[in-house]
């Protein structure tokens, strides 16, 4: 069937060949090619580009390994010092479908059966062929540097009903220099796995009686509840009020709300008195029923309701990750009423706060999208451009670039994005602003306006953290898990040299204590060198060393985890330089 599509070639009007995801969608295809070249009963499913490679699924009875992978490297390098050149072409639907039966690949022709337009794509290179839309490569021989790098399971189309498929992940470069320097990465990476850390930290673990539900222990508790005990702060400082909602709530108000026929498939559900509830896995509903339990006034406005929800989604087991993918997680929800006119001033506080917290945890380095108006919506096109408006002047004024996604916003209004870079230089979308004309439609919310007639709402939603047990792994990965000074579950460990030292060790903590200072002794019956090294590992910012010399003059010695030496120091001296520098939010 090869012969059919013989006079094809690359029709693609992409000029920019160097586009890494151009690259990445090649390589690819050429993977897909030597598993089928090894393995014949291989079938094919999807093989997308992805941020910083690629991957390809795969309906294949035998285990693929890391040797396999090895295998089917060498076959893609023989494939690349071929040269084939990437040939396009476009076949009627019902052709292409007959194609694809022909060649034995259902997966394909399930894909063309979904697609709605009367022709399709295909991609040959070789003697391989692929439904794609590209673009792609001009040759094989333009990929230079790549690695497959592992396998994973993946159910077909996400589908957990659905066969589990073999996923091989891979990344490709234009230069051998960048794949070194992506491998380099991918390896600090590894050692800096907050899964590891949070073991030899003793912040949190996984168990199998509770898959996704992660398990925060003490010293984990202190951590997060310094990051919240700091959100709480700057949102009261901002005029935020802030709520509690119920975890389980009855199906109706999920009906109402749109997740009942939006997110089912994503929730939890229990009854009480025979009744249907569900786990919530979003705060907003229980927000509108606090703004609609009392009527309000246009001179209330705008009201900004903040809530450190525990809210629960059922993410498919494949895809648990740590506390980077769970199941149940506190979001740190707000969602302001407002006027109209009120929109803009309120998206720049939000956006303020957000930059401010991100700055307070260390991220500096951040880059902003601006999503609009999509083809499917609710809502008349000049409460659109009002909204959007809104939100690309807030963003104007505040001198912030961003990226335009045209048509990527919600059916029920346009939302800004923002995304943190950690010092791997990876990219974490974390908070989000976003306008909704749906909510206070669906729950009939208004105010009373000057006019002494009722009038809707603006809902503004709004995240900053996103989910506070994922900015944990991300911070724990980003620090190496050396947290700043305020965030540290273990502030000051206070080691003495000898057993006879410990009374003075335990006055010193008490006085640290006494100024909310996190602190341990360390009095055990070991050498100081194993004392100091045990502190270390475990990411202690300082060491307080009680010897004969220190309980003599009063004072303590000290050591950073940076390596930093004083001795001899005051107590209350230091004690003033460690609280200066937790409210400073310092390392």
């Amino acid at each position: 069937m090869v012969e059919e599509i013989s006079e094809d070639r690359n029709l693609s009007e992409d000029k920019n060949k160097e586009r890494p995801s151009i690259l990445r969608h090649s390589a690819s295809h050429v993977m897909a090619q030597a598993v089928q070249s090894l393995y014949p009963q291989a079938r094919l499913a999807i093989g997308p580009a992805i941020e910083d490679g690629f991957y390809y699924d795969f309906d294949l009875d035998k285990p693929l390994s890391a040797d396999d992978l090895a295998r089917i490297e060498i076959r893609m390098r023989e494939s690349i010092a071929q040269d084939y050149q990437f040939a396009r072409k476009e076949l009627p639907r019902e052709k292409a479908i007959e194609f694809f039966k022909k060649r034995d690949e259902p997966y394909k022709v399930e894909l063309i059966q979904d697609i709605g337009a009367e022709t399709v794509s295909i991609y040959r290179h070789g003697d391989f062929v692929d439904l794609c839309t590209g673009p792609h490569l001009d040759s094989t021989g333009q990929i230079k540097a790549f690695k497959l790098l592992s396998v994973a399971g993946a159910y077909w189309r996400g589908d957990v009903k659905k066969k589990m498929l073999q996923r091989i992940y891979g990344t490709a470069f234009f230069s051998q220099e960048e794949l070194d320097s992506y491998l380099e990465q991918l390896e600090e990476a590894r050692k800096r796995d907050h899964r590891k850390m949070g073991r030899d930290l003793d912040l949190f673990s996984f168990h199998d009686e509770g898959p996704g539900f992660p398990f925060l222990h003490p010293k984990g508790m202190v951590v997060v509840s310094s990051m919240l005990d700091f959100w709480r702060e700057e949102h009261k400082k901002r005029g935020y009020v802030e709520v509690r909602t119920p975890i389980i709530l009855n199906k109706e108000l999920w009906i109402k709300s749109g997740h009942w026929e939006h997110y089912k498939e994503n929730m939890y559900f229990t009854k009480i008195d025979e009744q249907d509830y569900a786990v919530k896995p979003m705060n907003c509903p229980g927000h509108n029923l606090i703004y609609k339990s009392k009527q309000h006034s246009y001179r209330e406005l705008p009201i900004r309701m903040s809530e450190l929800g525990l809210v629960h989604r059922h993410e498919l087991s494949g895809v648990l990750h740590g506390l980077l993918r769970v199941r149940a997680f506190i979001q740190d929800d707000a969602h302001i009423y407002c006027l109209p006119e009120q929109v803009k001033e309120e998206v720049i506080g939000v956006i303020d706060l957000v930059l401010h917290l991100y700055r307070s945890f260390g991220f500096s380095d951040y880059h902003v999208e601006l999503s609009t108006k999509p083809e499917k919506c609710i809502g008349s096109e000049e409460m659109w451009a009002d909204a959007e408006g809104s939100l690309q002047e807030a963003l104007k004024d505040l001198e912030i670039e961003y990226k335009l996604n045209p048509g990527e916003g919600a059916f029920y209004g346009p939302k800004i994005d923002f995304h943190i870079r950690d010092c791997m230089g990876r990219s974490w979308q974390c908070g989000t602003v976003q306008l909704d004309f749906a909510m206070p439609e669906r729950f009939d919310l208004d105010y009373v306006g000057e006019d002494g007639c009722r009038h809707r709402p603006v809902m503004i939603h709004r995240a900053l953290l996103g989910s506070i047990e994922r900015f944990l792994g991300i911070l724990l990965e980003h620090y190496a898990g050396a947290l700043p000074l305020w965030l540290s579950p273990v502030q000051v460990r206070v080691m003495t040299i000898g057993e006879r030292f410990s009374e003075y060790a335990r006055k010193v903590e008490r006085r640290l204590k006494d100024e909310d200072i996190q602190v341990e002794v360390d009095d055990r019956n070991e050498s100081i060198a194993k004392k100091v090294r045990d502190a270390q590992v475990e990411k202690i910012p300082y060491m307080v060393i009680i010897g004969e010399n220190e309980v003599k003059k009063g004072s303590v010695s000290v050591r950073t985890r940076f390596g930093e030496d004083k001795r001899d120091l005051n107590l209350e001296e230091f004690l003033e330089k460690v609280k200066e520098k937790i409210g400073n939010k310092v390392s």
